[in-house]
């Protein structure tokens, strides 16, 4: 009976797993397919300085509440402070950093906030924002080290970690837009831990740091459309002259290249010792008042091209709001947080680019400035530039003051067509140079075709008899 009876619970045995098996097998074959929500990722963006790293950490709000067990469900930006504390502890435990040498590295997290957003495929969500500085021992070499990272990670196995560098000036990455791609961390499926990254930064140089501070400065000044419609505002004048109160005629080609020769270099010394003064002395100057000057500056501009404010000082004013146009910029080199030695490399950099683009938009319009002016359409193309120009001005100092209005938004996207403005003036430089050397070829053919039909005097034509 010992037999059967085996058999039997054997059989029974295999046939309870069989239907274990091939039931669920069945409904999965006959059910629709399931499609997997994907999750947001976190990211971690690192701008590298010469003494410290700093990590800006974005984390999607609800992984971070499953994975530290704090509640951010409820939580707004007025209420985060209350819980700032055992997230900046929590945080401070699951990011560390070693030097080469094995060194650990210091930790210390900072500003934290709350706010929206949305990553491809992953439609909106919360997302917790904070920012943790690296600082190793004096020292140290802070483009080589070990990233040891798993908040998050090491409860959510299927979280990954997007790291990336978003400045590195020794690199020549300063502009804080473009990302280089690091790697990626996630949660190791087979021992079920969560490895470091080793972070290789390369070697870094002062020279990449100037180039690239060239070509950002020459960027800036391009896509700053306030800084380029002063300059030309003030320049579109100059090769008339004043009456009384009011542009009438021209002045003689020499004059005109004088006064663009002072007002050019005027406005560079201005904004360039602003520009120094403020960015080596570390001033911290609310931005407002500044933007809000420089709106000042091209309204003033703007109504001297239609009426002569300042004829014949129009340098000394260029210079004079040039300072405010270099505090502006010195906002830029502000947000890198430099060394001193990186800051005055910078400085000559930003500088060389911004006087180059200067230099080159000056040549372009020059030639259809003076053929302009020589149009008899030229007072109704200078009160319509100036009426632009002073629109522009004032849609921008309204939204200075706290007034946002379309027309600061449509002058601010003029900047990102900086390369149709480049081929406009080139083609119209090109035009009127060579409009002008027609003129002057066919005065001088028309010179010398009257003098070929001009009949001689009486005492030349006795002359010539013998």
């Amino acid at each position: 009976m010992t037999g059967p009876r085996n058999w039997l619970t054997a059989a029974l045995t295999r046939l309870v797993a069989g239907i274990a098996v091939v039931v669920p097998a069945a409904l999965l074959l006959g059910a629709p397919p399931a499609a997997a929500h994907p999750m947001p990722h976190s990211v971690v963006r690192l701008d590298v300085y010469r003494t410290s790293v700093t990590a800006r950490l974005e984390l999607p709000a609800d992984d971070f509440s499953r994975a530290s067990g704090i509640d951010l469900d409820d939580t707004t930006r007025a209420t985060l402070s209350r819980k700032a504390a055992a997230v900046r502890t929590y945080l401070g435990e699951h990011i560390h950093a070693t030097g080469t040498g094995g060194a650990a590295w210091r930790v210390s997290v900072g500003e934290l906030r709350l706010s929206s957003t949305e990553q491809t495929s992953t439609g909106p969500y919360r997302e917790l924002v904070a920012e943790a500085v690296l600082t190793p021992h004096t020292g140290t070499d802070v483009r080589h080290f070990t990233f040891g990272y798993d908040v998050i990670v090491h409860q959510v196995v299927t979280h990954t970690v997007l790291v990336t560098v978003r400045q590195d000036w020794d690199a020549g990455q300063v502009d804080g837009e473009g990302t280089t791609q690091l790697g990626t961390i996630r949660i190791n499926s087979r021992t079920m831990t969560v490895p470091a990254l080793k972070v290789d930064l390369g070697e870094g140089s002062a020279w990449r740091g100037f180039a690239a501070m060239v070509q950002l400065g020459a960027h800036h000044i391009l896509t700053g459309t306030d800084h380029l419609l002063f300059l030309l505002i003030l320049l579109l004048p100059t090769p008339l002259a004043v009456s009384g109160r009011r542009w009438v005629g021209l002045v003689g080609g020499k004059v005109a290249l004088g006064r663009i020769g002072r007002i050019t270099p005027a406005f560079t010394a201005g904004h360039s010792v602003a520009l120094a003064v403020t960015a080596l002395g570390r001033l911290d100057i609310p931005d407002w008042p500044v933007e809000a000057f420089i709106a000042v500056s091209i309204l003033v501009g703007a109504i001297h091209a239609v009426r002569p404010l300042f004829p014949g000082r129009e340098a000394l004013v260029a210079g004079f709001f040039g300072l405010g146009h270099g505090m502006a910029f010195s906002f830029v080199l502000a947000e890198m947080h430099l060394s001193t030695g990186q800051l005055v490399t910078s400085l000559l950099g930003f500088n060389l680019g911004i006087e180059l683009v200067q230099l080159l938009l000056v040549c372009l319009a020059l030639p259809a400035l003076l053929v302009a002016a020589r149009l008899r359409v030229q007072p109704a193309l200078r009160l319509t530039g100036a009426v632009l120009t002073g629109t522009a001005a004032v849609g921008w100092l309204a939204d200075r003051l706290g007034l946002p209005n379309p027309v600061a938004r449509a002058a601010d996207s003029a900047g990102s067509h900086t390369a149709l403005m480049l081929t406009v003036l080139t083609v119209t430089a090109v035009a009127a140079t060579a409009w002008t050397l027609t003129t002057r070829r066919t005065a001088r053919l028309e010179a010398t075709e009257l003098r070929a039909a001009t009949p001689p005097e009486r005492g030349e034509r006795h002359a010539a008899v013998p």
